[in-house]
């Protein structure tokens, strides 16, 4: 079977400043160590191959005993196949307990910015399986969506001032997807795709697996830099914009009205098309976002939601709102990969939006005390740490005073906390200063993690900055 290579180089921006001097762990058990979380990450794909022993020594300047006992020890627990022929394959081990073994269920994860189900998830599953009997004697197979549930979103874009039609909505199953069937529509291998950067992990992966190539536009300290943005489509062509305006993840920021304008200027003039990721949109703490995106150009725009962040991830269902022409095709390229979402989930979803206006408000108001709550703690336990306060979403943004990031996830991970390195939200290594810390949790268990945390910080942060000597 053939299996796609990591470059040697590629790896080493991946990892970073492994090496932690003040560590007592010897060097191989460092370097597993950072691997595993590139895995784990999701930074190295799944049954693809690392550069050879010889080679990867070579380029992270150490012994070549250091790299094969790394390797060795990452096989020991199954994170690595060995293949005649292929090397070493990365695989994930099967999740069982194995006394000794690093077992990422029981790690406290703060890596996924998400709620758990509230009590309107079953009370609108309740609700959708009274409905449910209506639809049986139908074949239950809709590529586009339930009509009455597409109406529903419909409205629910009416409403926050952008005029919507049924026809114009595609039910799919959770924006990730939505965005990968944009991406096989509108796209070709090698084709370029823009994005913010930092932007969210997934978007990276579906861009990679449509063999499209992200190009990054830098965020500024504040807003967008619609400047930036227009250089880069005169420059680079991109097919496609992926944009998330409505509370930023990572950094939780809101596009404001005029910057909107702008952008869909700036992408109308170049004929590119605006792919909005609203998965935020109904997480907002201080004020409501102004219109979507595609109020200030229709044309050139396509907006996927998400019922993911909004009500519940285990729901897995988004919808995509384009031109009817634009659904049509999307409709047409998904047959090669499924033949609609269930509808139960539908109905489903179409309950908690009629619903949303009674639980979305407490559910905002405890995310703001959560928010504001983990906020005095960063200060308290880590005042070095810099950050602005989000205007939504379910996370900081954290700027690290030296660039350790991945250095201090991978052990953080030894103790049983998973965290969110800033280099998942890049490409190619950047952002070793910054991590993602989401607020979801309980404010008492996100202390509880970060006092942990704290020691682990400080031994790092008081260590000299590795220099690459052979080991």
């Amino acid at each position: 079977m053939n299996t796609r290579r990591s470059g040697s180089l590629s790896l080493v921006r991946l990892l970073g400043n492994w090496q932690q001097p003040a560590s007592r762990a010897p060097l191989y058990q460092q370097l597993a160590q950072a691997l595993r979380l590139l895995i784990l990450d999701g930074r190295l794909p799944l049954n693809s191959r690392l550069p050879g022993e010889r080679e990867l020594a070579a380029a992270l300047n150490v012994s070549r005993t250091t790299v094969a006992s790394a390797l060795g020890q990452l096989r020991d627990e199954e994170y690595l196949v060995s293949r005649h022929g292929s090397g070493s394959v990365i695989v994930l081990p099967e999740q069982r307990s194995v006394p000794g073994r690093h077992s990422v269920p029981q790690a406290l994860d703060l890596s996924t910015a998400a709620l758990p189900a509230g009590p309107e998830i079953h009370h609108a599953f309740s609700h959708a399986l009274s409905q449910l009997p209506g639809f049986l004697d139908h074949t239950g197979y809709d590529r586009q969506g339930l009509l009455s549930v597409r109406q529903t979103v419909a409205e629910r874009y009416c409403a926050r001032g952008l005029p919507t039609t049924a026809d114009e909505i595609m039910m799919v199953n959770g924006a990730v997807q939505g965005f990968a069937l944009v991406l096989r529509l509108l796209t070709g291998p090698g084709d370029r795709v823009a994005v913010d950067n930092p932007t969210y992990p997934l978007a990276h992966a579906a861009i990679e697996g449509a063999s499209c190539r992200a190009v990054g536009i830098a965020l500024p300290e504040q807003g967008w830099d619609c400047a930036a943005l227009a250089a880069t489509l005169a420059q680079t062509a991109p097919r496609l914009v992926y944009l998330l305006p409505d509370f930023h993840n990572p950094t939780g920021r809101c596009m404001d009205a005029d910057t909107r304008r702008e952008v869909a200027e700036i992408a109308a003039r170049a004929r590119t098309t605006l792919v909005v990721d609203e998965t935020m949109v109904d997480l907002w703490y201080d004020a409501p976002p102004p219109p979507p995106l595609a109020a200030f150009g229709d044309r050139q725009t396509i907006t996927i939601g998400s019922a993911g962040k909004s009500f519940w991830g285990g729901l897995r269902l988004g919808w995509v709102r384009a031109p009817v022409r634009t659904i049509a095709s999307l409709t047409q390229v998904r047959d090669s990969l499924d033949l609609g979402s269930p509808l139960l989930e539908q109905l489903a979803v179409q309950a908690l939006i009629n619903d949303g206006e009674r639980f979305l408000p407490q559910r905002r108001a405890m995310l703001r005390e959560r928010r504001d709550a983990a906020a005095a703690m960063l200060q308290r336990h880590f005042p070095e740490w810099r950050f602005q306060m989000p205007e939504g979403g379910l996370s900081f943004w954290v700027e690290l005073p030296r660039p350790l990031a991945s250095q201090f996830a991978a052990s953080a991970l030894s103790a049983g906390i998973h965290i969110g390195a800033g280099p998942r939200f890049g490409a190619d290594g950047a952002f070793e200063r910054f991590m993602r810390l989401p607020f979801a949790l309980e404010t008492a268990r996100l202390e509880d993690a970060l006092v942990r945390l704290q020691p682990i910080w400080q031994s790092l942060s008081r260590a000299p900055l590795r220099s690459r000597s052979l080991v």
